[in-house]
């Protein structure tokens, strides 16, 4: 039993390693079969135009104004119905006023309960309002509303390509990390090559190749990192895009400068004023404020409302005859409280917020303009400096790489040269993914997304 168990255990322990290089196996074949997305700049604002769910339920929302103006509309226009009513039933005459002493000399019960007997009533009736200001302005209200609706959609939309086009150059910034630590990891092993041929040759010692080492594995720790960072992005810009997370997401543009025409604040602002969907959505809340309390205090008017029936009215089916009703209604309101005084009050404080809200919003979008153009111009002159001093740092390198390869001194300066190319190639891509964000920052504060294209 002992030899049995030993040599259990023993197979177990040898099918680990196996089990392991199978899984990893099937686990590379799986992420191998993964489809590839490569999507540009553009091609990712527009799936999430398409995709994105904040976006698909704004839209949502614009059917829902649409059908509460039906609704509004429905009031003014005719209500017909109809109902077909044919009952068995008795009256007690005396609940109507009809002496019991008078009955029998009309041949009714003395009781003053009839018979029982047939009532056949088909009848189509009609109301129509023929006129209430009230009924109008609100279905304006609510046709205002879908207005509404819709530019709070535009506007969703348009931060939703905005936070979409920031999350891309996130990831487009982790992709570029990746590179770097790639191409700084190239200079490691360089570097520890030439160590271990001057220790060979003799003019450099074991700590100059022990230094190499640490500085390439630090680096391969720095890209670990750099992958889960580009690799966290990546999800995160796939989930913003509204698409299954089951693919290969390629990233076809890349971060670098453009071309961008000067503007002054003041005339950017215009544009802004001009374009800026929050400004427009926010006009037509302040209209609909206006609408709403127009309608609540015009209830105080008379309104006129048409009504009528037609059918047939009978104790048989057979033979019934027609009847008909027809009348005008003038309906005058008087007292109801003071609930429609109340009613009135609260519309016009909503007019006043709505009023306040469109100078706060004014304020944002001037704020947010000048911002971006302030970071748009800090950004360029940082991406600038950046690669002067890449450029710089490289030769630095150069020259700590020479000396130490004619054997003057250790590898201590090739290492602070190579952690300066490092530190400066960092400072690019962060000055380069500055800059790009403030485009999208800018074209957003502008409302011309477009232009990024």
């Amino acid at each position: 039993m002992k030899t049995t168990l030993t040599t259990i255990v023993f197979l177990w322990v040898a099918y680990l390693p196996i089990a392991g290089s199978l899984e990893r196996a099937w686990a590379g074949e799986e992420i191998a079969r993964l489809p590839e997305l490569r999507l540009s700049l553009r091609e990712a604002m527009d799936a999430a135009v398409d995709n994105n769910p904040t976006v698909r339920l704004m839209k949502e929302r614009v059917r829902a104004a649409q059908a509460t103006a039906n609704t509004s509309l429905g009031a003014m226009l005719p209500n017909l119905s109809g109902f077909v009513n044919e009952r068995n039933q008795t009256v007690n005459l005396a609940a109507f006023g009809l002496p019991s002493n008078r009955l029998s000399s009309l041949g009714l019960p003395s009781s003053g309960v009839t018979d029982p007997f047939n009532v056949f009533n088909a009848r189509a009736t009609i109301v129509q309002s023929l006129f209430s200001l009230s009924l109008i302005q609100r279905w304006q209200t609510a046709r205002t509303g879908v207005e509404v609706a819709t530019l709070d959609a535009e506007v969703t939309k348009r931060n939703t390509i905005a936070i979409v086009g920031l999350l891309y150059m996130e990831a487009l910034r982790a992709d570029a990390a990746v590179k770097a630590t790639e191409a700084n990891l190239e200079l490691d092993r360089q570097l520890l090559e030439l160590a271990r041929e001057r220790r060979k040759a003799g003019k450099a010692i074991g700590l100059d190749v022990t230094r190499a080492q640490v500085q390439l594995e630090n680096d391969k720790q720095r890209l670990l990192a750099a992958q889960n960072d580009r690799d966290s992005a990546k999800l995160t810009l796939i989930r913003a895009l509204g698409i299954e997370f089951g693919v290969t997401l390629l990233l076809t543009d890349q971060l670098q400068l453009a071309d961008l025409v000067a503007q002054h604040p003041d005339e950017a602002v215009t544009v802004a004023r001009e374009n800026r969907a929050e400004l427009k959505a926010q006009a037509m809340r302040q209209r609909q404020a206006d609408l709403t309390l127009r309608s609540i205090t015009s209830e105080r008017l008379p309104s006129v409302d048409f009504n009528g029936d037609y059918g047939f009215l009978s104790r048989t089916v057979e033979n019934a005859p027609t009847t008909y009703t027809v009348g005008v209604m003038l309906v005058v309101p008087i007292f109801d409280g003071g609930q429609r005084e109340g009613r009135i009050s609260e519309a016009r404080s909503k007019v006043f917020q709505e009023s306040i809200q469109m100078q706060d919003i004014s304020a944002q979008v001037s704020l947010e303009v000048r911002d971006a153009l302030l970071k748009l111009s800090s950004s360029r002159e940082q991406v600038q400096v950046a690669q002067n001093g890449l450029g710089l740092a490289r030769q630095e390198l150069d020259l700590a790489r020479e000396r130490f390869a004619a054997g003057i001194g250790d590898n201590i300066a090739v290492i602070t040269a190579q952690t300066s190319v490092a530190r400066a190639r960092d400072n690019l891509i962060e000055g380069l993914f500055r800059f790009n964000a403030s485009r999208v920052n800018w074209a957003r504060a502008q409302g011309q997304l477009e232009m990024l294209y």
